[in-house]
């Protein structure tokens, strides 16, 4: 059965948080389809991963056998998240925006994972893999919109996942979520809410097509 690598990445929990509730959408919606698959779930916010260290980092250009004892321990921590993200059929990404762009968390993370010459380079590791990401921000910033030069998410992450790791990359992207708290967006909360909709719909349809794909 398949494999679906999850991470999310928002400060907030479960449904104060616009891109885990659509997360969460896609997932039960894969489950449905692979009711004996494999989650790994990673919650950032939780349990955030290490940030990239000189001995992370240095270990992954040093022949193993060559490591001191900072860089095999650094080392083996960054190998556990590389392997999970190798051996996901499909991984799915909750990244909302903060100032303008991911979490550090989420950076962190990729960060760790991608390491040229495996996961990165001519021949990624990972290539071909699907991922979706849940790209929730609290505005709009969609081509048009007075903001659109701020989009910094959906570009980095297009470079990061898609140039470097080699991944297939989908978007899914509720905006205008700060409307319900914010009275001078007021006005804006029905956008709002058809964006909140149409992103749940979305989620849902996108985890049923993927996991009817992968098992063709």
């Amino acid at each position: 059965m398949a494999t679906l690598l999850h991470i999310d990445s928002s400060l907030l929990p479960g449904g104060a948080s616009a891109s885990r509730a659509v997360t969460e959408a896609f997932r039960a919606a894969w489950q449905e389809q692979h009711p004996g698959g494999t989650v790994v779930y990673r919650d950032l916010a939780a349990d955030p991963v290490p940030h990239i260290t000189a001995d992370s980092h240095t270990a992954g250009f040093a022949d193993p056998d060559a490591h001191t004892p900072g860089q095999a321990a650094a080392f083996a921590e960054r190998v556990r998240l590389i392997e999970e993200l190798e051996q996901a059929d499909a991984i799915l990404i909750g990244a909302p925006m903060y100032n303008f762009t991911i979490p550090s968390t989420l950076k962190a993370w990729l960060d760790n994972v991608i390491l040229f010459g495996r996961t990165g380079g001519e021949n990624p590791s990972a290539k071909g893999t699907p991922v979706t990401v849940v790209a929730s921000r609290g505005g709009s910033y969609a081509p048009g919109t007075p903001r659109e030069s701020f989009e910094y998410v959906q570009n980095y992450l297009e470079a990061v996942l898609s140039g470097a790791l080699g991944l297939e990359v989908d978007f899914i992207v509720p905006e205008l979520t700060m409307a319900p708290q914010n009275p001078a967006m007021a006005e804006l909360v029905p956008l709002y809410e058809a964006s909140r909709d149409r992103a749940l719909q979305d989620a849902a349809a996108k985890a049923k097509d993927l996991a009817a794909r992968l098992a063709a």
